[in-house]
């Protein structure tokens, strides 16, 4: 920029790391906003014209990328960049609560459409999956779609995982497992099972992958409703990924008596 060294030599060295220094000559330029050299939405320059620029190591770059990263003031997508973080206009609200009518179950936001088919594969439940069934690392049936929001453009990943004891006990449910969540609620509900709900809630950095399916996305937000019987056994377990950058989830709360002894 005119007017400002680029040369990290021209700051105090201290014990300030070197990492630290560059992300802070970077992170005052983007600060400048729309009028500086690194304007919201812009790319920042690569990694090789970073170390010659800064006369700095490709590590040093690297580690000062990251620090920007980890402060919000960037987003890297794989094979294309870094880019300075572009805060979204508004983040959509997804709601969550699940609406009552007679005896069938409505999601409270059903905006939500197939993009793609849905793919089902047999497989064991692992990680989190496994740790919310509760039953070790038993077989399940999963049904995976990427689906968009009709309303916003929100693009989503679902998938619903119905572990296999409950599919032998429930042949619709083997002979459906793509089915949408309202239509697996009714079937479980018709097969006598009194269904309560919990969902768990985490975020995580986007893998690459998740970058090219869901949109630029830096942090993915992670949903998991697990769907249980009245004996507390897990019937079904939903998991919803989305970007937390232009999604958030809206809840309705509804107070609860605690079981007895």
């Amino acid at each position: 920029m005119p007017g400002r060294s680029h040369s990290t030599d021209a700051q105090p060295l201290h014990s300030e790391p070197r990492y630290r220094q560059l992300a802070r000559i970077l992170a005052d330029a983007i600060a400048e906003g729309e009028e500086g050299e690194y304007p919201p939405g812009s790319q920042l320059p690569s990694e090789t014209e970073l170390l010659e620029r800064y006369a700095v190591s490709r590590n040093t770059v690297r580690q000062a990328v990251a620090e920007l990263r980890r402060m919000g003031l960037a987003v890297s997508q794989q094979g294309k960049g870094t880019y300075v973080r572009q805060e979204p206009e508004q983040t959509h609200a997804i709601k969550r609560t699940l609406i009552r009518k007679g005896k069938r179950l409505e999601l409270g936001h059903p905006g939500f459409a197939k993009a793609e088919t849905v793919t089902v594969t047999r497989g064991h439940a692992r990680g989190i999956i496994a740790r919310l069934i509760g039953r070790g690392a038993i077989h399940t049936l999963t049904a995976e779609r990427l689906i968009i929001d009709e309303d916003t453009g929100v693009r989503a990943a679902a998938l619903s995982v119905i572990p296999f004891d409950i599919a032998d006990e429930v042949p619709a449910l083997a002979e459906r497992p793509d089915a949408h969540p309202e239509e697996l609620y009714a079937i479980l509900t018709a097969a006598g099972h009194t269904l309560s709900f919990w969902e768990n809630v985490t975020a995580r950095s986007a893998r690459p992958d998740e970058q090219a399916a869901l949109g630029m996305a830096d942090t993915i937000l992670i949903t998991h409703r697990v769907t249980e019987d009245q004996n507390g056994r897990a019937l079904l377990v939903e998991e919803l990924r989305m970007s937390a950058e232009s999604a958030s989830l809206s809840y309705r709360i509804t107070p609860t008596t605690p079981k007895r002894g």
